[in-house]
């Protein structure tokens, strides 16, 4: 009977060990989900400003925009964002 009770003890401990390493992934996964949101919206404020005043956009420059919007929306950005892409995309777009 002793030795039922620590077999299922030492199981116990393996399953809360492997819960919370699970946990801490899901936490850094997180983290770097924020970082990824946040170095993409500071990319698109960059072209934005740059280009706001001008109402043009360069091709290259358009292309990066999209495809960090896309990137920034698939991990959940907000709508401040998809106001300053629908502006972005009514500009002129320079060869």
């Amino acid at each position: 009977m002793t030795e039922q009770i620590i077999q299922t003890s030492g199981a116990v401990t393996a399953v809360m060990a492997a819960a919370a390493a699970i946990w801490g992934m899901v936490r850094w996964a997180r983290k770097i989900t924020e970082g990824a949101k946040c170095q993409l919206r500071s990319d698109m404020l960059r072209i934005y400003y740059r280009r706001r005043e001008a109402g043009a956009i360069r091709q290259y420059e358009l292309e990066n925009f999209i495809l960090s919007y896309q990137a920034y929306r698939a991990l959940g950005g907000n709508s401040f964002i998809e106001r300053i892409y629908q502006e972005v995309r009514q500009w002129e777009v320079l060869t």
